[in-house]
């Protein structure tokens, strides 16, 4: 699979023969940008092209107001890979910049569309904006195509009750309401990082977990105990009992942990691997125990609660 990523996108060579491309953010690859990637896999076939996604990096709200960020749904490389498994080609990664924002829309289309991938069609939500001040609209995009040889779908937006988008994946996770999140993304939520080696008081306890720490950039869920399955690098998924939080019974830890209790499991050896954990369900919140044998009973509850919400959970 193709990545490319520089301030404009462009590989060192035009992509040879034809491409059909869509372009967004894409934060989380939810079921909604599937929908749109479906149809990108569709037309390419259609026309024997090559299916494009174009994503930016950093979030484009990111470099223009800072303090407005939101949360990530994913890493870039885990956005990579979503979008290859739902129907890309290739990913073109643009290096999102203050410099890009002052593209007009003309220039980005001439850019990023026209002089390096030979675009035929092209397939965007309708909602769609893009260049200086957010100017430039489906509307643009099709004038364009008519001058440079490419045709424009703008893609209705998609959904249940209410619209799949990224903004309603994070207002989930950031609810605890993992079930939620998992219907927008059509997948569980996940946060992913490199084990760590922690207190191991854990393994004292008779629950040894793997221990990554929290980053904040990242949507991770409310301090609390979880159900959830922890995959490794070569993509085993294990069913796991998870603690996010500072760990308040022991006084705490300097900035916060997702913790995984791999299920009737003492043997793994995690440290230094780069694991994902994918979160089913909020078994409760996050409590200091007055005393350590009560903190054993309630973790002693906590994996019992876990495998039923994994035996019975739609996403687990």
């Amino acid at each position: 699979m193709a990545i490319w990523k520089a301030v404009d996108g462009a590989p060192t060579e035009r992509l040879e023969g034809p491409s059909v491309v869509t372009i967004g953010v894409f934060d989380g690859v939810h079921r909604g940008h599937q929908a749109v990637l479906s149809a990108v896999r569709e037309k390419a076939d259609e026309l024997g092209a090559t299916a494009v996604a174009i994503t930016f990096d950093p979030h484009p709200v990111a470099v223009l107001a800072p303090d407005k960020a939101p949360k990530r749904l994913t890493t870039i490389e885990r956005r990579v890979e979503l979008l290859q498994a739902h129907g890309a080609d290739a990913v073109r990664v643009l290096a999102f910049s203050a410099e890009m924002s002052a593209w007009t829309p003309e220039e980005f289309i001439q850019r990023v569309v026209v002089e390096q991938l030979g675009c035929r069609h092209l397939i965007v939500g309708e909602n769609f904006r893009f260049g200086k001040r957010a100017a430039g609209s489906v509307d643009t995009l099709r004038d364009a195509g008519e001058r440079d040889g490419f045709s424009v779908d703008g893609w209705s937006l998609v959904g249940d009750e209410e619209t799949f988008s990224s903004t309603r994946a994070r207002n989930a996770v950031a609810a605890g309401d993992l079930p939620g999140a998992a219907r927008v993304l059509g997948r569980p939520h996940e946060v992913s990082g490199t084990v760590v080696q922690g207190d191991r008081r854990g393994r004292e306890l008779g629950y040894p977990t793997a221990n990554v720490p929290v980053d904040e950039a990242y949507a991770v869920p409310p301090d609390g105990v979880y159900a959830a399955h922890l995959v490794r690098a070569d993509g085993t998924r294990l069913p796991a009992a998870v603690s996010v939080g500072t760990n308040p019974t022991f006084e705490g830890v300097s900035g916060r942990r997702v913790e995984s209790y791999v299920l009737d499991r003492d043997d793994l050896d995690l440290y230094g691997e780069h694991v994902r954990v994918e979160f089913a369900e909020r078994l409760r919140g996050m409590v200091a125990f007055g005393s350590v044998d009560a903190l054993i009973a309630q973790m002693d509850d906590d994996v019992a609660a876990t495998r039923r919400a994994l035996d019975a959970g739609h996403w687990a």
